[in-house]
């Protein structure tokens, strides 16, 4: 094995606390809760200093003493990481906000954020000796484990939703993936990924079901406190689905802190949803620790459209421990969004990341 100098150490349950073997094969924790990697966070620093970032690639693998891969032979990747923090010229101004910044993930190498976690997902894969995976995915997240799982030379599976939007299902049929379409939310598309695994052996890398998509995720968290030069923002406006970049953000500052590189103030961690599907706004305001799910999901923006969260009570955690907020936004107010993103900024998001909060 050629290391990496990752000071990983074990899997940790998100709930119970449960302790579990990095090599072993691993969903989620035998009490229902997602997993959660560790590290020898003084072993990491020891490495890792964040002054001497700048003489590594511009990918999320700079922060690799911190990341599960143990042999960087099994590293699969396609550039990922190193996006841009692009500054607001106009709205920020028209909302009184001086200092508002745009992450522009679409430059990841499959267009979108999920190719850090299915990155990082896939690799573990490889390395873990996993020959065929499975993802439930309404669009994004199929492009990408098809990609990487291509890359990587391991069979991969796709269950869309009968409506997924066309350029997705081409990306993924291109990439050599086979494809199962449900009529359906991506609920019904996670229940048929869950039974193909059971009768036929995929793994699946359904959100937060597996430790590694997380990690991935984390790494816009460690890149937001490098190019504010250490001086978190004071909020993060997160477009939230399954909320795996926002639990991972929110575990890369904790991390950071543990490394010595930052102190213990945190943003605001504010979870947008669609009201057509906003499970996460009505637990936050009802003051509830868990998500019930959301029935007759329904909006235009796919990527939001989960009824409900593995991981609903980590979002609901960082939300509350940043002193953050969780928001709703009608499908038109994505619309009108997305067009201003376009017109003012010469940023052409989806409409997942089309939502901002009403300041």
């Amino acid at each position: 094995m050629t290391p990496t100098n990752t000071a990983v150490t074990k899997i940790v349950c998100s709930k119970c606390n449960a302790e579990y073997d990095i090599n072993s094969i691993l969903t989620l924790c035998r009490c229902g809760a997602p997993l959660l990697v560790d590290y020898d966070y003084k072993k990491a620093s020891s490495i890792l200093a964040r002054n001497g970032l700048e003489k590594r690639p511009r990918t999320m693998w700079r922060y690799r003493e911190v990341l599960p891969v143990q042999d960087e032979n099994n590293i699969v990747t396609l550039g990922e990481g190193g996006t841009p923090l692009l500054p607001s010229k106009s709205i920020g101004q028209s909302l009184g906000l001086k200092n508002l910044y745009f992450k522009d993930e679409s430059v990841n190498p499959t267009g979108s954020f999920k190719a850090r976690g299915l990155g990082m997902a896939v690799s573990r894969a490889k390395e873990l000796g996993i020959g065929k995976v499975i993802i439930p995915t309404a669009g994004n997240a199929g492009s990408a484990v098809a990609a990487y799982a291509a890359r990587a030379g391991i069979e991969c599976m796709i269950v869309m939703p009968d409506d997924v939007p066309a350029p997705f299902l081409v990306d993924c049929v291109y990439h050599g993936a086979r494809i199962e379409q449900v009529a359906g939310s991506i609920k019904d598309c996670g229940v048929l990924a869950a039974e193909l695994s059971q009768k036929e052996g995929w793994f699946s890398m359904a959100t937060l079901k597996e430790p590694y998509r997380i990690e991935g995720k984390k790494t816009m968290g460690y890149e937001l406190a490098e190019q504010f030069d250490y001086n978190l923002p004071d909020a993060v406006i997160y477009p939230t689905g399954g909320g795996t970049g926002l639990i991972g953000m929110w575990k890369a500052f904790d991390e950071m802190e543990k490394l010595g590189w930052i102190n213990n103030r945190r943003p605001k961690m504010i979870a947008v949803q669609a009201k057509g599907c906003a499970p996460i706004p009505k637990a936050f305001n009802d003051g509830q620790d868990h998500a019930d799910e959301w029935e007759n999901p329904q909006t235009l923006a796919a990527g939001l459209r989960v009824p409900s969260a593995v991981g609903d009570f980590l979002i609901l955690r960082a939300i509350r421990e940043s002193d953050g907020t969780a928001m709703a936004v009608s499908d038109t107010e994505i619309i009108e969004n997305t067009k201003e993103l376009g017109s003012r900024e010469g940023v052409f998001a989806a409409p997942e990341g089309g939502p901002r909060w009403p300041v």
